[in-house]
């Protein structure tokens, strides 16, 4: 039986560092804000074309500052990171164009968008070619990516930094910039874009301060922080902006129009709230890690190494004490607690996913959830906890499921 108040004696000094990263990044936005003149006029909404939204107008500027962008596109327009993701890679690619992943295999949402598994709407249907290549032992393979980038032929280099569903470990930030570093020693041209889903603020800097030159997320994730219902962002240099933003509406259009829908306060609120709703989700995973581990389960990563996004896998090596975890965290959560998931097919998915996600908006990853496919080597991906408290209350029930 695992005592909680010990083991949070244990973990304290992981759970202080959550506090110190938290402060850093709530003045991060506050101070946005504040610049901006954030005032409660910009929660007025639009309909129609949105032809001058200032509410709109000033989340996006309120995002260039804290990412340190050129511009961004916040939008309730796009519905998921994945669509956000496909937007801007449609829009910056063209017929011809070489697409480079340098960190494996993206997430399992995209093989259809760039043409891994074959869709007649793909990037490859429309003559955009890919390549990748794979990490090694869970770092860039530095030799191989520079002599494919020094011929200057490659359009996009595009790295993932959360793990999806993959064994690898994730991309730190530190990483992420080293990599940058060496690339621009060969290529200044390449476009580099960041899939950075699951990892906003957890840390206290974000990829185009380390030289990327788009990014893009979710406000299911991070940013949203709970309470915006829908939504995903890119920020990065303003003429890939423009791009994006006209593949999103029309061209000749681009960021002019796109109604707020009354989305604008959500999307703030979300925004202010994010560093500390991040910072819960970080401690539940945080103290996940430790009880799992000191259950006899394999855990990525330990509670005591760095973060680099919300998630935390728990190898359970068998597809029953997935389902049984999974389950649990399902009766943990406030909606749908009366509810038993079960594995089944997905879209955009090869394998049955068993997922629980008792939230208060579908699909919303920041707060408490727990998904996998059923294939070896049997992982629980948990992230998310609105509340250092609620999460608890979560993996506690998910214990209990467990028979622990």
């Amino acid at each position: 039986m695992i005592n909680i108040i010990e083991t949070e004696k244990i973990i304290k000094p992981e759970l202080d560092k959550i506090d110190d990263i938290v402060f850093f990044n709530s003045k991060k936005v506050l101070y946005a804000f504040q610049k901006n003149s954030v005032s409660e006029y910009h929660f007025n909404s639009t309909t129609g074309y949105g032809y001058n939204d200032v509410g709109r107008d000033v989340i996006e500027q309120v995002y260039s500052d804290i990412f340190k962008s050129e511009d961004s596109l916040v939008r309730s327009q796009f519905i998921s990171g994945t669509h956000a993701l496909t937007v801007s890679l449609f829009g910056i690619l063209r017929p011809g164009d070489i697409m480079l992943s340098i960190s494996g295999t993206p997430y399992d949402t995209l093989h259809e968008v760039i043409g891994i598994k074959d869709n007649s709407s793909s990037l490859k249907s429309f003559g955009v070619k890919y390549e990748e290549i794979d990490l090694v032992n869970d770092d860039f393979d530095y030799e191989k990516i520079l002599e494919r980038v020094k011929t200057n032929d490659i359009k996009m280099i595009y790295i993932q930094r959360s793990k999806g569903y993959s064994t690898r470990k994730s991309i730190s930030i530190e990483e992420l910039e080293s990599i940058i570093k060496e690339i621009r020693k060969v290529n200044e041209k390449a476009i580099i874009m960041v899939d950075n889903c699951y990892c906003e603020f957890v840390t206290t800097k974000e990829p185009i301060e380390v030289g990327a030159d788009i990014c893009a997320g979710s406000l299911i994730k991070n940013l949203g922080g709970g309470i915006a219902p829908n939504g995903a962002y890119v920020v990065g240099k303003k003429d890939l902006i423009e791009l994006i933003g006209e593949r999103l509406t029309a061209p000749g259009e681009g960021k002019e129009v796109g109604p707020s829908l009354n989305m604008n306060k959500p999307i703030l609120q979300g925004l202010f709230m994010a560093p500390s709703v991040v910072g819960s989700a970080l401690k539940t995973a945080i103290l996940t890690s430790y009880v799992l581990e000191e259950l006899g389960y394999k855990v990525e990563p330990k509670y005591n190494e760095e973060r680099v996004d919300i998630v935390q896998n728990i190898i359970f090596g068998n597809p029953e004490d997935l389902k049984k975890y999974t389950q649990g965290i399902q009766m943990g959560s406030p909606i749908d607690s009366n509810a038993i998931p079960e594995a089944s097919d997905m879209p955009g998915y090869d394998d049955k996913v068993i997922m629980a996600a008792g939230a208060f908006t579908q699909g919303s990853s920041i707060e408490l959830s727990c998904d996998g496919p059923l294939r070896e080597p049997y992982i629980a991906y948990q992230q998310g906890g609105l509340t250092y408290e609620y999460g608890k209350l979560g993996l506690l029930k998910a214990l209990e499921r467990l028979g622990k």
